[in-house]
């Protein structure tokens, strides 16, 4: 498992154009437009769902749909974005991000049929996408190179408030103003915040990285030689069946609590809790991935992800250990996400981060978007929540294998222009 991987990206980080002193006023910003953007775009929705449903007669699963698709839009246009991250860098794409959102935004507040409803989510999901961690976490990545880890922590610790600040934000401007007034609200919060904060913030110099990659004879290829390396597919697949599989059991908690005897306010506390527990799964990252490998870190977070939601599924009692496992559960969750977004770099370097996390993530935001419905099929389907909670933890133990099997041959050299 290749003491040679530890870190790649970190010897990359001059040929990124790395700044000597890590932009701290970028760092800041991002803060700022992550918790606002991830409040307005994502965790609003849940909130106003019910108001949605009752104004307008659609059913909640259709509205539900409506987002859903608006997160695989944002997973296949961060492919594209990616590309033009490395190119034009993140002041130009994060702020034209926010430029779309905002009409977007007021679109979904507007929506006077089910069809407008549903287009206005598909442009809030391209802008997602140039608005949401994968851009920050390209901005954050390039700059600060072997230092990301620290940086990247910081972020996903600030913007793990989004839904602690907008969920009862959104929750009073619904009972003030409705949930289209409520909407409208939150456009002006997202004009007023992300498009300013972008655009002057995201300022630190950032050296152009064409995309492409030479080919011998007529033709370069849009698809870079790492992204169609076996280990590349190999683990862009471990992690989506482990976001699908932690993101699904999350999302499905509370109903496999309550049939354990639970109250539904012990259940909900119960994934309060689990969200607390990001917070600290984020926090031991950072020493973690100074003492591993990233191939060993990887098949420990893993299969750490695999033993939770197996435990969760196979505990019958008591509550106590029942919230201890959601607790761990959430903590591993809060590991990974910080393990996606360090995955590429620690294996491929730093230089063409924006396009190569682009190809990887994409079937993670994807699988993100469809767990909450499959997770709740897989149920429907094995008769109950434990068996779906056996079944998605035998998905993430072949998510460990996949992941071990990458750390067997060295990665594919990046590749840069003119070799």
């Amino acid at each position: 498992m290749g003491a040679e991987q530890r870190d790649v990206g970190s010897t990359a980080a001059a040929d990124a154009g790395t700044p000597r002193r890590p932009p701290r006023r970028a760092l800041i910003g991002l803060c700022v437009t992550q918790v606002t953007s991830w409040g307005v775009l994502y965790y609003a929705f849940p909130v106003a769902l019910a108001a949605i449903t009752v104004d307008t007669g659609w059913s909640a699963t259709a509205a539900t749909a409506a987002f859903s698709a608006g997160l695989v839009v944002s997973a296949l246009a961060g492919i594209p974005v990616g590309r033009w991250l490395d190119f034009l860098g993140p002041r130009r794409v994060m702020t034209a991000g926010s430029v779309l959102a905002v009409p977007a935004t007021v679109g979904i507040a507007l929506a006077p049929t089910y069809p407008t409803f549903l287009l206005a989510w598909l442009v809030a999901g391209a802008a997602m996408s140039a608005v949401f961690y994968q851009a920050a976490f390209a901005a954050l990545t390039r700059w600060y190179g072997d230092r990301r880890v620290r940086a990247l922590t910081t972020l996903t610790l600030v913007a793990g408030l989004a839904s602690t600040l907008f969920a009862p934000l959104t929750h009073a401007l619904v009972e003030a103003l409705g949930w289209r007034g409520a909407y409208l609200v939150l456009a002006g919060v997202l004009a007023v915040v992300t498009i300013p904060v972008h655009a002057t913030t995201l300022t630190a110099p950032w050296t152009r990285v064409d995309h492409r990659e030479p080919l011998a004879g007529r033709r370069r290829s849009r698809v870079p030689a790492e992204v169609r390396s076996g280990q590349f597919l190999a683990l862009s697949a471990a992690l989506t069946l482990t976001a699908f599989g932690l993101y699904a059991a999350s999302l499905t908690v509370i109903p496999l609590l309550t049939g354990r005897g639970l109250s539904a306010s012990l259940a909900a506390t119960a994934l309060g809790l689990l969200g607390a527990g990001q917070l600290l799964g984020r926090v031991v990252y950072g020493p973690l991935s100074a003492r591993t490998t990233p191939t060993g870190r990887t098949v420990g977070l893993i299969g750490a992800s695999a033993l939770t939601i197996g435990l969760l599924g196979a505990l019958s009692g008591p509550p106590v250990a029942l919230i201890a496992a959601a607790v761990a559960l959430g903590a591993v969750r809060g590991a990974c996400t910080l393990l996606q977004a360090t995955a590429v770099a620690d294996r491929w370097g730093t230089a063409r981060y924006g396009t190569l996390s682009g190809y990887f993530a994409a079937p993670i935001t994807a699988a993100t978007a469809l767990a909450p419905w499959a997770g709740t099929a897989l149920a429907e389907v094995l008769g109950s929540y434990a068996g779906a909670f056996g079944l998605l933890a035998a998905g993430v133990v072949a998510a460990a294998v996949l992941a071990w099997q990458t750390g067997r041959r060295p990665p594919v050299a990046p590749v840069t222009d003119g070799e």
